[in-house]
């Protein structure tokens, strides 16, 4: 059995072209396979929903492969909550943050006031994505509704022939990231588990309650 060779700078070139150029990227992260495409495009939007089957309406994250670029492109985070970031990523965990700046509205969708901002840990064999500093549109690489994909393999194979890049990361962990309502926690501290997966919500508390 052979191990799948760790991704390169070329590969996260090819990566970032694609998306550049209007494409719909298959690649690997820290939890499960994704599937993405440039933030601020709508009909590359459009086909990556297609290619789900994800209903037009539901939000998709918008991820940075870097935490720096994450923090330069939302300079209107207070002090509080980019603590709060710098606790909890890089890491596998989505993050709902208020959207003060009507920014990325395309993976908003019918909720503009929320942003899902996504920074994976990524492991040395994928570290090579970390050069990409352009944001990107993700969601997890299955049809909605159905299981994660923890190998490409396990990326039913409509998405990944409809996909115009496919990189293989090998075998990933694959529980899907944990979600982090951070919406209210500039005014009172509060947050909230949405869904619990990668980061176990006493991990979360802790990691926030250091942060403090």
């Amino acid at each position: 059995m052979t191990s799948t060779p760790p991704l390169d700078d070329e590969d996260a070139e090819r990566l970032r072209a694609c998306v550049a150029d209007g494409g719909v990227a298959v690649f690997p992260t820290d939890t499960v396979y994704g599937v993405c495409c440039d933030v601020d495009d709508a009909e590359a939007a459009q086909r990556l929903y297609r290619l789900k089957g994800r209903p037009a309406a539901r939000p998709a994250a918008v991820m940075f492969f870097a935490l720096e670029h994450a923090l330069q492109a939302l300079p209107e985070l207070s002090a509080f909550e980019r603590g709060a970031l710098e606790a909890m990523l890089p890491g596998p965990v989505t993050v709902l943050l208020e959207n003060r700046s009507a920014r990325f509205l395309d993976a908003c969708r019918t909720d503009p006031a929320t942003v899902g901002l996504r920074v994976p840990w990524l492991p040395e064999s994928l570290h090579a994505l970390c050069a990409i500093a352009e944001p990107v549109m993700q969601s997890s690489a299955n049809i909605s509704g159905q299981a994660d994909a923890r190998t490409l393999a396990d990326v039913p194979a409509s998405l990944r022939e409809g996909a115009d890049l496919v990189l293989d990361g090998g075998t990933l962990p694959g529980t899907p990231s944990t979600v982090v309502d951070l919406r209210d926690y500039e005014q009172s501290g509060a947050w909230h588990v949405l869904r619990e997966g990668a980061l176990a919500t006493t991990a979360v508390g802790a990691l926030l309650e250091a942060a403090r």
